[in-house]
């Protein structure tokens, strides 16, 4: 008899293929908006956040423990993934106003938020702007109070070079900055946004995407210290260990001036802490969303 050894491929389909979900398109002011839904309508909503130039599938690990508990609804952000990309800028306001009329038109009051670097900044405004509708926030890899020349610069040169050469090797390398271990860089994950990437309009919309990178729009965008310190909603920070300086320092000062906060550590994770890591993750978010106003 031959034995069959185990199979070493992994997949976000790893993740995804025992969890009742759909995907879909809706038309948000002209903006055709693509999410992944999962979870009874019934239950609290949970909203899920990637980072700048991603896509819904960074949760692909998340969205099956948490639709047990809860509605999840993780987006493609307008300008972002395969939503549509309109020639203006993408500062966060844009980001706001667009998900909020996306979850009028879902049916959706209040809902917690899970955002990841860009998508915790605007998380974070979401609360800002919304108190009463936001329950509760996770913000992993947090973006929003810092910005170093050399950071900015950094993601600036990243990305529009994997835009303009969208080769294999170069979104591979890319995701080095994202994901600390190898073995997590997933093919899907790479064939996605090269996928993403080579679309015309992509090309045709990075400066948009990448505004945030400029030091006069970062500036105008950046939550101040007071402002961080009004926001009322319990609110969890992950702090990767081995992510760059300023989302780590970013994650630690916020816990100093959220009233309603705490820290989760998690030494041995980069850029996606929830990816590298879902056990963990999920069963911190768990904790932390089935709060007495998460649910």
């Amino acid at each position: 008899m031959v034995e069959i050894a185990e199979a070493s491929y992994r997949s976000i389909w790893t993740f995804l293929r025992e969890v009742p979900f759909q995907q879909g398109w809706i038309d948000v002011d002209g903006v055709s908006t693509r999410y992944a839904e999962a979870g009874a309508k019934h239950l609290p909503a949970v909203l899920m956040l990637h980072g700048t130039g991603g896509h819904w599938e960074t949760f692909a690990p998340t969205l099956g423990p948490l639709s047990r508990h809860f509605r999840c609804i993780a987006v493609d952000m307008l300008g972002n993934g395969f939503s549509t990309k309109p020639d203006y800028d993408y500062e966060i306001n844009v980001y706001v106003r667009h998900l909020l009329r996306l979850l009028d038109l879902l049916d959706v009051d209040d809902f917690s938020v899970i955002g990841m670097s860009l998508g915790a900044w605007v998380a974070a405004q979401l609360a800002l702007d919304a108190p009463a509708r936001v329950r509760r926030l996770i913000l992993m890899s947090p973006a929003g109070l810092l910005a170093t020349p050399s950071n900015m610069a950094r993601i600036r040169a990243e990305r529009t070079r994997a835009v303009e050469d969208p080769s294999w090797d170069s979104i591979k390398a890319m995701f080095e900055h994202l994901i600390a271990d190898e073995r997590n860089r997933l093919p899907d994950l790479i064939a996605l946004r090269q996928a993403i990437y080579r679309l015309p309009e992509t090309r045709k919309v990075i400066d948009h995407v990448l505004v945030l990178q400029d030091p006069a729009a970062r500036d105008r965008n950046l939550i101040t210290p007071q402002q961080w310190g009004t926001l009322t909603a319990p609110t969890l920070l992950v702090a990767s260990g081995k992510d760059f300086g300023d989302y780590q320092n970013t994650a630690r000062r916020l816990a100093t001036y959220l009233p309603n906060s705490e820290i989760l550590e998690m030494p041995e994770v980069r850029h996606w802490p929830h990816f590298e890591e879902p056990d963990v993750f999920n069963a911190a978010a768990l904790r932390f969303l089935s709060g007495p106003d998460g649910s």
